[in-house]
């Protein structure tokens, strides 16, 4: 085993904390949370990738409020699933793994037909909302001021539910088009106050929220950010705007970054690459209009881009080239060759998504083969499908399983 390999299999400190090895679990929603409940089928399947191997499972969709939700079958952080949550980490925790949890908001881009809060979903800027439509509410209002404060505000109670429950480390996103992604974009944030225009006003709520979390939290546990390269489309955020936020970040404070691509209200595709998404949702989206839609934009937001591994390696290391805080890779690593340039490359950390979905046992099974001299593969065929079944009644598995 090369020495590159050999240190993705020794155990390092993301932070502060001390982790197994170098392999994470990427936070993906999995549609196991039915009302927004974690129950038996969410914990086995995050159960699954850590028996076989990964130091850290990532839990997600954690929203920091109920409106916070794309859809409403989708957790956020609240008391009534307080004593639920810190069960599940404690199972996790008797195996030697972590949990980390995915904080996020959804901002504009809200399927949510059962808002609690809200009569209409709110974002940077007042927009129609196609994934609205699907809810009966097809229009976003812009935040004001005090729905700003609120969103900071909500952000620091969860990031705190989240410690107190036993997370051992938080990801704010702030990618794939949701709240924070819309506030940076300026597709989407077309504000004339503080809070829009140049980069500086469109970072400026992020980074409020950023130290929201770091007060709510004492610093006491790591804290990454997720983020978008780019929009993935015409008008959207750039690299150069996205490697700048990434430097604010560093500056900030927080103690890891991932940088992803795309976004889940423009350009899905950028996020995943390989085979359209657009057949699989067709097939499991429950709902008649949604699908409707689907079939009438569909060929002109599900892009095409094949599949290549490690898609993201060359954006990645140009936004690690430019800060001194740890850097997770994520994107299109399914082998033990992958595993090995990603390394070499001198990253930190490794997130998997698809390929933990389709060989669970990915770590185990890689340090296996690669003990008796072989090579490894997930298997995974990117077809995207897993991806498609958020909204299946079983939520997401591997269809080649």
């Amino acid at each position: 085993m090369s020495e590159s390999l050999e240190r993705a299999f020794d155990s390092a400190k993301l932070g502060s904390l001390e982790l197994k090895n170098r392999f994470l679990k990427a936070a993906t929603f999995e549609g196991k949370t039915p009302g927004g409940v974690p129950g038996q089928p969410f914990l086995d399947f995050h159960l699954a990738p850590v028996d076989g191997g990964i130091a850290m499972t990532n839990f997600a969709y954690c929203a920091a409020e109920a409106d916070g939700r794309i859809y409403d079958h989708m957790m956020y952080m609240h008391d009534g699933i307080r004593s639920t949550l810190s069960v599940m980490i404690q199972q996790i925790h008797k195996t030697g793994a972590k949990v980390c949890g995915q904080l996020t908001h959804c901002g504009g881009f809200s399927g949510n037909k059962k808002l609690m809060r809200l009569k209409r979903p709110r974002g940077p800027s007042a927009k129609l909302s196609m994934i609205g439509l699907t809810a009966g509410r097809p229009f976003v209002s812009a935040m004001n001021a005090a729905d700003m404060q609120y969103l900071r505000k909500t952000f620091g109670e969860a990031a705190r539910f989240m410690q107190d429950v036993g997370f051992d480390a938080i990801e704010i996103h702030f990618g794939h088009g949701y709240a924070l992604s819309q506030f940076l974009s300026p597709l989407t944030n077309k504000r004339s106050d503080v809070y829009g225009g140049n980069l500086g006003n469109r970072m400026r709520l992020p980074l409020e929220i950023l130290d929201s979390v770091q007060s709510a939290t004492g610093r006491k546990i790591p804290l990454i950010g997720k983020l978008s390269l780019t929009d993935g489309v015409e008008g959207g955020i750039t690299e150069a705007e996205t490697i700048e936020f990434a430097r604010q970040l560093d500056k900030a404070g927080i103690d890891a970054l991932i940088v992803s691509d795309g976004t889940s209200s423009h350009n899905p595709m950028k996020i995943f690459r390989g085979d359209s998404m657009l057949k699989g949702m067709l097939v499991n989206e429950p709902s008649f209009f949604t699908r409707a839609g689907l079939r009438l934009v569909g060929p002109m937001m599900f892009k095409s881009y094949p599949y290549q591994d490690l898609f993201l390696l060359d954006g990645a290391m140009k936004v690690r080239d430019e800060i001194d805080c740890q850097v997770i890779y994520v994107g299109g690593c399914s082998t033990s060759d992958d595993v090995e340039r990603v390394m070499s490359a001198d990253f930190d950390f490794i997130q998997l998504g698809r390929a933990l979905i389709r060989d669970p046992s990915l770590v185990n099974n890689m340090k296996a083969a690669l003990d008796q001299g072989n090579r490894y593969s997930s298997e995974c065929i990117h077809c995207n499908y897993c991806a498609t079944m958020i909204n299946h009644p079983d939520g997401v598995s591997c269809p080649e399983r």
